[in-house]
């Protein structure tokens, strides 16, 4: 890792120099595939810092925030060895790399990848809880584009492996999360170089299920009221709020199973539109992900 990924600047303090410190570590994407799960796994490591708030994007749609807004995110940074952030949007972002590598020179960055049918139906299930998209996951695969754009795995690692690199990006599959989720968190904290760590029992049992709004004013309020005030510099009680089990209990109710189902058409489509892009990502990480996921 760069030595830029561990420290930046001096700033002083009571006319004591301090060294601040920044990411050398950032979960990049996608999202709908054990991001939250990860983060709150690895924010409980005495030797990991992550920003209780989960999604910053700061090297996304927050970057002209500028460098010092950033720091501020890592203020409370001591002795950890890893500092990172959770974020999904990055590995769609196709100016993130470069801008990483301006900030951070070369991070440790990881990816989980999920089959991009379920992904997609994820994210809409998402849309649909907060009162927005077409009532039919087929209209809005036609309308809205980041549903597809956000599984065009080989495209955007690509991106990442030509800017830094294979040996600094670790590609999970979000099936072995879902397998097993000790040998999962293990692999992940041996890549970080990180002593392991034995998971309670609530984090080996399923990941947050696709869940449906109580009442959608209600869910959309909340959500736009996020929106406002994350992009009024309040990420860390955004992320707190989201974190609640009571919110959470409050607003959202699991989705039943039978309304989780796929059409055989829709799931057909993903995959055609999506297979180049699939293979590429096999043959740059030497994975065998199309045989796993039933393509």
């Amino acid at each position: 890792m760069d030595k830029r990924s561990a420290t930046t600047g001096r700033a002083h303090g009571r006319g004591v120099e301090m060294t601040r410190r920044l990411p050398n570590f950032l979960y990049i994407g996608p999202d709908k595939a054990g991001s939250t799960w990860l983060h709150e796994v690895l924010v409980n490591h005495p030797e990991i810092y992550l920003t209780p708030a989960k999604d910053l994007y700061y090297f996304d749609r927050y970057f002209g925030r500028g460098e010092e807004w950033y720091q501020r995110h890592f203020a409370d940074v001591t002795d950890q060895r890893v500092v990172g952030e959770v974020c999904q949007d990055y590995l769609s972002c196709a100016e993130s790399p470069a801008r990483i590598a301006t900030t951070l020179g070369r991070p440790k960055m990881m990816a989980t990848l999920r089959d991009p049918v379920e992904r997609a139906y994820s994210s809409y299930l998402y849309m649909r809880k907060h009162g927005e998209g077409p009532d039919s996951f087929s209209e809005a695969l036609r309308t809205k584009p980041t549903l597809l754009d956000h599984g065009r795995y080989g495209t955007q690692l690509k991106r990442y492996a030509d800017m830094f690199g294979r040996a600094c990006l670790h590609v999970a599959v979000f099936d072995d999360l879902q397998e097993n989720p000790q040998a999962f968190v293990d692999s992940v904290l041996e890549w970080l170089g990180v002593s392991p760590m034995v998971l309670p029992e609530e984090d080996l049992k399923s990941k947050l299920p696709a869940s449906r709004a109580r009442f959608v004013p209600a869910a959309w309020a909340v959500r736009q009221g996020a929106n406002v005030v994350r992009a009024l510099d309040g990420a860390q009680l955004v992320g707190r709020v989201k974190r609640s089990p009571r919110v959470q209990r409050l607003l959202y109710q699991p989705v039943p199973a039978s309304d989780r189902q796929i059409s055989a058409e829709d799931a057909t489509w993903i995959r055609e539109q999506l297979r180049s892009d699939i293979e590429a990502a096999e043959s740059l990480f030497s994975l065998n992900l199309m045989e796993r996921w039933g393509w």
